[in-house]
């Protein structure tokens, strides 16, 4: 169906066709060619990480962060219960017991308060999200990593140049992921990267990322030939695909610029609709800079949350629910998720709309979807 409004819409920022046809030129359009080298750097210098490694989904960054930390069977990590599902799936395919936490009910990010009576003996990892874009409460989470002796692994897909306290998001955990899928900020249609902050997981990180072998240690002349050295597999992203990023990356001011004037205009043209409805907009604390990932509403009720849905469809506006909490699916009831569990991730599930947010979207557009928010 073509929407009037759609929820989302890819956009270019100028340079990704010419730097596609670079690429061809170059005549390399397998991983860590020249675009590939250009957006590690653009994300090492931008987020002061020790290193960037682009990989072709998200997803595959977290399960390569899995790899590294060597999780065995009945090692736990706790992931918060309101998070997209490879948030867990990329431990649990490494043999983790996955514990769930429950959220804040203003960030939607895990409660904190909650995670020191979740560690156990066999506690290895602590995956915040930062949902929205809007960063975890991080002074609590890294001090509890560093006493319990965990490693923070950050799930950073919505969070890309948001920062906490003046220092970027991504560089706080010994390990981050970054997603470049189409809905994001910056985008390459499929892609990721893995941030490593601790340097002694650098160059083991590039091996497992290289299928296993120390190919890049070839390449740079380290050793005379490369071969099978630890298990890994193949993650890294196409520089075809890295070109079209580059171009992105190197727009990103202008992008987060477009997107927090839509931002701004949405708190402003809803806040005294929210205020009359009961409704609730997203909270940002004043120590954090957010990335201007999504707006949402969260609804008084699941019933409201559905009636403005259709009332926004009839008008050809796509708007949409967000996760399903984790412990009600049927993977998450295998690691002992059950309904009650996790309370709030439950209630804001149901009643959680995000609205039509990109970043070409025009101001019309966005007058148009405000003017029939304020009509429901």
């Amino acid at each position: 169906m073509s929407w009037r409004i759609p929820f989302n819409r890819p956009d270019l920022t100028g340079r990704e066709l010419v730097y596609i046809q670079e690429a061809l030129a170059e005549g390399q359009l397998s991983g860590d060619g020249p675009f590939g080298k250009r957006c590690e750097r653009i994300l090492e210098d931008a987020l002061g990480v020790e290193r960037a490694l682009l990989t072709t989904s998200g997803t595959h960054a977290l399960e390569l962060a899995a790899l590294l930390l060597e999780l065995e069977p009945g090692d736990e990590v706790i992931v918060p219960a309101f998070t997209f599902v490879t948030s867990a799936s990329a431990f649990a395919l490494r043999g983790a017991k996955i514990v769930f936490a429950d959220v804040r009910p203003d960030t939607l990010n895990v409660d904190e308060r909650l995670l020191p009576d979740l560690v156990t003996g066999r506690t290895r990892a602590i995956v915040p999200v930062h949902y929205a874009g809007v960063a975890c409460e991080l002074d609590a989470l890294t001090e509890l990593a560093a006493k319990r002796d965990l490693a923070l692994v950050e799930d950073n897909a919505h969070g890309l140049f948001a920062s906490y306290r003046g220092r970027p998001l991504g560089s706080f955990g010994a390990l981050a992921a970054q997603s470049f899928h189409e809905t994001k900020n910056f985008t390459c249609g499929e892609g990721g990267a893995l941030l490593v902050n601790d340097p002694g997981l650098v160059q083991r990180a590039e091996i497992l990322r290289e299928k296993g072998t120390d190919r890049k240690q070839f390449i740079e002349g380290r050793v005379d030939k490369y071969t099978w050295v630890d298990l890994g597999s193949s993650y890294v992203l196409s520089d075809l695909q890295a070109a079209f990023l580059a171009a992105q990356l190197e727009s990103r001011d202008a992008v987060q610029g477009a997107r927090e004037r839509l931002w701004n205009a949405y708190a402003a043209g809803l806040g005294d609709w929210a205020a009359r409805r009961g409704a609730q907009l997203p909270f940002v604390p004043p120590d954090r800079e957010q990335s201007y990932h999504m707006f949402f509403v969260l609804l008084p009720t699941g019933e409201e949350r559905d009636a403005l849905a259709a009332h926004l469809r009839e008008r050809g506006i796509l708007s949409v629910f967000h996760f399903l909490p984790l412990t009600l699916s049927r993977m998450g009831e295998r690691f002992g998720g059950r309904a009650g569990q996790c309370p709030v991730a439950e209630d804001v599930s149901e009643r959680l709309l995000r609205l039509p947010f990109f970043t070409s979207m025009s101001v019309s557009d966005q007058g148009d979807v405000i003017e029939a928010i304020e009509a429901f």
